[in-house]
C-alpha cells in the first residue's frame, strides 16, 4: 500500500469516528472527547507519514543527482587520462628520435641527455586550475609536440642523407689498428730500382688480418691482377672505386653489396710484395687520387 493510500485511509477512518462521536457525544461527553483526541492523533500521524515520504523522495533525488555528477566527473577524468597517455607516448617518441639524432649527428656524450629531468623552478602563490584552462594547456602542449616532431623528422632525414653520402665516400681505414708504411706518389721502386709512381698507400698488416670496405658499394672485381696479386675492387656508385691488393684470400664475389666496415678479404703478400700488407687505392672518375685526401675525413675503423 502506498503512502497516499495510507493517508486517505487514515482520513476516512478519522471522519467516520468523528461522525460516530457526534451521535454518541450528546449522552456521553467523555467518550466524545476521547474520539476527538483519537481523530487528532490520526491526522497528525497521517501528516507525519506524508512529510517522511516527501523527505525520502528528496533524498533519493539528491542521491541520483550526486551519482550523475560523480559519473560525469569520472568521464572527464578518464578523458584526461587518455589524453595524458597520448602525450606521454608522443614524448617517448620524441625522446627516442632525439637519441637517434644524437647518434647520427655524432654529438658529444652528455651534450643531450634525453633521460635527464629538465630543471624548472618558481615561487609565488598557487591557485586551483579550472577544467577549461587545463584543456587549453593540454592542447598547447599537443601542438608543441607536433611541431617539434615535424622538425626533428626533417632533421633526421637530412642527417640520414648526409650519413649516406659519407658512407659512399672512401673515408675509413681498410685495416684496424694499423699504420701507413708507404705513402702515395713517386718513390724508389723496391724491385727494379729507380723511381716509380706508387698509386696507393700501404698499411701494415699480418697475413689473415681482415680487410674492410672503406665505404658502401658493390664488388666490381674479385680476382688476380698482374703485380697486385689477389685483389678486390669496390664500386661506390658515385664515381669512386677503391682497390685492395696483395690479399691472401678474397671473401667477396663480384656483384655483392657491401657496407662500410664489412670484411671483403684477408690480408697477405701475393703479387709483387716484400711482405704482408694491404695496398689501398682510390680512383675518382677513372683517375687515381691520393687516398689521404679521404682518410682524413673520418677516424679509422675500430677493430
Amino acid at each position: 500500500m502506498t503512502f497516499e493510500n495510507i493517508i486517505q485511509s487514515s482520513r476516512r477512518r478519522a471522519a467516520h469516528l468523528l461522525q460516530q462521536g457526534h451521535r454518541i457525544g450528546a449522552g456521553r461527553p467523555g467518550l466524545y472527547a476521547s474520539l476527538l483526541l483519537a481523530t487528532g492523533l490520526g491526522a497528525g500521524l497521517a501528516a507525519g507519514i506524508a512529510m517522511t515520504a516527501t523527505l525520502r523522495a528528496q533524498v533519493v533525488e539528491q542521491q541520483t543527482q550526486i551519482e550523475d555528477t560523480r559519473r560525469e566527473a569520472q568521464r572527464e577524468i578518464n578523458a584526461l587520462a587518455a589524453r595524458l597517455g597520448e602525450l606521454q607516448a608522443e614524448a617517448n617518441r620524441l625522446n627516442a628520435l632525439g637519441e637517434r639524432l644524437t647518434r647520427i649527428g655524432q654529438l658529444q656524450d652528455g651534450e643531450f641527455d634525453f633521460e635527464k629531468p629538465v630543471g624548472v623552478g618558481g615561487v609565488g602563490p598557487v591557485e586551483d586550475i579550472s577544467k577549461p584552462e587545463l584543456d587549453e594547456g593540454l592542447q598547447q602542449l599537443d601542438a608543441q609536440f607536433e611541431a617539434a616532431g615535424q622538425q626533428l623528422s626533417v632533421l633526421e632525414a637530412l642527417l640520414f642523407n648526409r650519413q649516406l653520402d659519407l658512407n659512399a665516400v672512401p673515408s675509413r681505414s681498410p685495416v684496424a689498428r694499423s699504420y701507413i708504411t708507404s705513402g702515395f706518389g713517386w718513390r724508389a721502386d723496391p724491385f727494379r730500382g729507380g723511381r716509380a709512381l706508387h698509386k696507393g698507400i700501404d698499411f701494415d698488416a699480418n697475413t689473415g688480418d681482415p680487410v674492410f670496405a672503406v665505404a658502401d658499394g658493390v664488388i666490381s672485381y674479385s680476382g688476380v691482377r698482374s703485380g697486385y696479386g689477389k685483389v678486390v675492387e669496390v664500386d661506390h656508385g658515385n664515381g669512386y672505386v677503391t682497390r685492395y691488393a696483395h690479399n691472401s684470400r678474397l671473401t667477396r664475389k663480384v656483384g655483392e653489396l657491401v657496407r662500410a666496415g664489412q670484411e671483403i678479404a684477408k690480408a697477405g703478400s701475393t703479387g709483387r710484395s716484400t711482405g704482408a700488407h694491404v695496398h689501398f687505392e682510390v680512383w675518382e672518375d677513372g683517375r687515381v687520387v691520393n687516398p689521404r685526401n679521404f682518410l682524413s675525413q673520418q677516424s679509422p675503423l675500430k677493430g
